[in-house]
C-alpha cells in the first residue's frame, strides 16, 4: 500500500530502519505526517530544517500528491482517488483477514482466567477473562501462533475452608441447587471464612484439614473431586459465554509434588534455605524480600507449585514468550517469581512476563470475595440481560421471543466485554451497569448499532455492491476522514499487540462508529444518484467490514438487527 511504499523511500532517504508515520490532527495537513526529531541528533540540524530539505528532495512518489514541510513534520498529500481504491479494494478482497499480520514465527503463552474453585466466580475474573481472550485474538491476527492456558487453583486454604462449611454449616447440609453449584459454593466460602477467621480453634481445624487434604484423606478427597467438578461445570459455560478455548488447563493439585521435588532439589544446591522449620528464599539482595516456599509442616504455597507449572509447561509447549495475566497487587509475586526462574535456571526464565491490570469495582467501592460482597457472575450477566431485554422490547414490540432473547444476549455480553477491554488495563475501573449498556455512550452496544445500521441500509437496498463501484466521487472531508481511518486499522491491531493493551482496538472501533454515524446523518446514501450511491455503499461495506473485524478480535457478536 501507500504507507509502505512511503516507508520505504524514507527508509533510503535517511537510512532509519523504522521511520513511523503518523495522523496529522487536522486532514489539511495531509494524510501521513513524518516527525523528523529522530533525525535531528544524528544530523546536527533543526528538524525544521531537516523537513524543509526533505520536502524538496522526495518527489515522484507513486500514490502521492505532494510532500509539504510543516514545521518538524514532513507531510505527506496522497492522490485521493487511487489511495481510496486502494483502501476500500483491501478491504472487500481480505474481508476477515483485513489487517492480518504476516506470520512472525514466534509463539506466545497466555495464562489467564485463573479462577479458583470453591470459590466461584465474580465481576473482578470478567475483566481477566475478557483481556486474556481479546489479546490470544489481536495476538493471533498480528501474525503470532497463540497458546492459550488457565492455571487454576483447586486445593489449598480456600478449599478447605469451603469443604469446611459445606460439611459443618447447617444452611447448607443437603441443599445443592441443580445448577450454579460453583457459585453456591463460593457462598459457602465467603461465609465459612467469615466464620473462620473470627476463631482461632477452627483456624487450626481447617489448617489441620488442609494437611489431611494434601495427604490425601480418601473420605475428604471424595468430597473435594464432587465439589471441584461442580465448578469445573459451571467454568465450562462460562468459557462458552465468552467464546473461549483453552489449548491446556493447569491445576494446582497437578504440581504440587512436583514443585516440592524442585524446591527440594533448591535446598541442596544452597539457592533455597530453612528458617524456623519452614523452606525459604531470600532475595533481599534483590530487593525483593524473603518467601516462604514450604511451610513448617510440608505444605507447599503458590511460589512452589508456578515452579513446577513452569517446568511442565516448558515440556509439553515450546514458547517464545510466556504471559501472566494478573491482576496488579501480585506485582511483587511475579518479580519474586521471574528471578527464581533465572536463579534455578529454568525454561521459563527471560521469557515470562506478567501482563498488569487494576481492579474492577462497583460504585460503591472494593469488592471482596472472602468478605462476600460480590457481584457473582450469574447475577452480573442476569441483570444485563434483562436491561438488555427491556431495552429490546421498547424498540421492536412486533419481535418474535427467540430474535428478542438472541439479540438481548448479544448486546449484554458485547456490553459487559467491551466495558473490561475499554480502560486502560493498569488503571482500575469502576463498572457501571447503565453506563455499560448505554446504546449512545462509548460502549458496545454503540458500536454494535452502529454495525446494525449498516446492515438495514444493505437490508433496504436489497442488491449487491458492484465491484466497480466509482469509489473515486468520494471527495467530501468526512468520507476522506473515514477512509483514512480504515487504512490504520492494521495499525491498531499492531500497536494494541505491541502494548498488550486491547483498549486501542476498543477506541479504534469507537472512533469508526462515531465517524459512521456523522456520516449517516450528514450525506444521503439510498436517495443519491446511481454511481455516488453505489460508491457510498462500498465505503459502508467497508466500515461494516472492519466492525465485524475488530469487534472478533474482542470476541464481541454482532446482531443484525438492534
Amino acid at each position: 500500500m501507500t504507507k509502505e511504499t512511503i516507508i520505504q523511500v524514507l527508509k533510503k532517504e535517511t537510512g532509519l530502519k523504522n521511520p513511523e508515520l503518523e495522523r496529522p490532527k487536522d486532514i489539511l495537513h495531509g494524510d501521513f505526517a513524518f516527525p523528523c526529531f529522530a533525525l535531528a541528533k544524528t544530523q546536527k540540524k533543526s528538524p525544521v530544517i531537516i523537513a524543509k530539505e526533505l520536502a524538496a528532495a522526495l518527489v515522484d512518489i507513486a500514490g502521492v500528491e505532494k510532500v509539504e514541510a510543516l514545521g518538524p513534520y514532513l507531510n505527506f498529500y496522497l492522490e485521493r482517488g487511487s489511495f481510496t481504491e486502494e483502501v476500500l479494494s483491501a478491504i472487500r478482497k481480505q474481508g476477515s483477514a483485513y489487517g492480518r499480520g504476516e506470520d512472525r514465527k514466534k509463539t506466545y503463552m497466555l495464562e489467564f482466567f485463573h479462577a479458583n474453585t470453591h470459590k466461584g466466580v465474580h465481576i473482578g475474573h470478567i475483566r481477566n477473562i475478557s483481556l486474556g481472550e481479546a489479546l490470544s485474538r489481536i495476538y493471533t491476527h498480528a501474525g503470532f501462533r497463540v497458546i492459550r492456558v488457565n492455571y487454576q487453583g483447586d486445593i489449598g486454604p480456600h478449599v478447605t475452608k469451603c469443604l469446611w462449611g459445606y460439611l459443618h454449616l447447617e444452611k447448607y447440609k443437603g441443599k445443592e441447587p441443580a445448577d450454579h453449584r460453583g457459585v453456591w459454593l463460593g457462598r459457602i466460602y465467603a461465609e465459612a471464612n467469615g466464620i473462620i477467621s473470627a476463631n482461632k480453634e477452627l483456624e487450626n481445624e481447617v489448617r489441620e484439614m488442609t494437611k489431611r487434604l494434601y495427604d490425601g484423606d480418601p473420605e475428604l478427597v471424595s468430597v473435594w473431586k464432587k465439589t471441584r467438578q461442580w465448578c469445573l461445570d459451571d467454568f465450562a459455560k462460562m468459557y462458552e459465554d465468552f467464546h473461549v478455548h483453552y489449548d491446556r488447563l493447569y491445576f494446582e493439585s497437578e504440581v504440587e509434588q512436583a514443585g516440592k521435588r524442585i524446591v527440594q532439589d533448591m535446598l541442596k544446591k544452597g539457592i533455597a534455605k530453612m528458617s524456623d522449620g519452614a523452606t525459604i528464599m531470600d532475595l533481599e539482595d534483590d530487593h525483593l524480600g524473603v518467601y516462604v516456599l514450604l511451610r513448617n509442616d510440608g505444605v507447599a504455597l503458590y511460589h512452589t507449585k508456578d515452579l513446577a507449572l513452569a517446568e511442565l509447561k516448558s515440556k509439553e509447549f515450546q514458547v517464545d514468550k510466556s504471559f501472566h495475566i494478573v491482576g496488579k497487587e501480585q506485582e511483587l509475586y511475579f518479580k519474586q517469581l521471574f528471578r527464581t526462574f533465572e536463579l534455578i535456571g529454568s525454561p521459563m526464565a527471560g521469557k515470562s512476563f506478567h501482563v498488569i491490570y487494576a481492579l474492577v469495582m462497583l460504585p460503591e467501592g472494593k469488592m471482596s470475595s472472602r468478605e462476600g460482597n460480590v457481584v457473582w457472575y450469574d447475577e452480573l450477566i442476569e441483570k444485563l440481560l434483562a436491561l438488555a431485554d427491556e431495552e429490546i422490547r421498547k424498540r421492536h414490540q412486533d419481535w418474535k421471543e427467540d430474535k428478542v432473547k438472541k439479540t438481548a444476549t448479544f448486546i449484554a455480553y458485547g456490553a459487559l466485554k467491551f466495558a473490561m477491554v475499554n480502560r486502560d488495563n493498569s488503571k482500575a475501573m469502576v463498572f457501571d451497569w447503565d453506563k455499560a449498556m448505554d446504546f449512545e455512550g462509548e460502549t458496545g452496544p454503540y458500536v454494535q448499532y452502529a454495525y446494525a445500521r449498516i446492515q438495514s441500509i444493505f437490508r433496504k437496498h436489497g442488491a449487491k455492491v458492484p465491484e466497480q463501484a466509482k469509489v473515486h466521487l468520494l471527495t467530501t472531508d468526512l468520507e476522506r476522514r473515514i477512509i483514512n481511518h480504515l487504512s490504520v486499522f492494521p495499525d491498531a491491531v499492531t500497536r494494541a499487540a505491541r502494548t498488550k493493551k486491547p483498549i486501542l482496538v476498543a477506541r479504534y472501533l469507537l472512533d469508526l462508529a462515531q465517524l459512521w454515524n456523522e456520516y449517516y446523518h450528514a450525506s444521503p446514501i439510498l436517495k443519491a444518484e446511481d454511481d455516488l450511491r453505489d460508491a457510498r455503499l462500498s465505503l459502508i461495506e467497508a466500515i461494516g467490514t472492519v466492525i465485524e473485524v475488530g469487534m472478533d478480535l474482542l470476541a464481541i457478536d454482532l446482531p443484525p438487527q438492534m
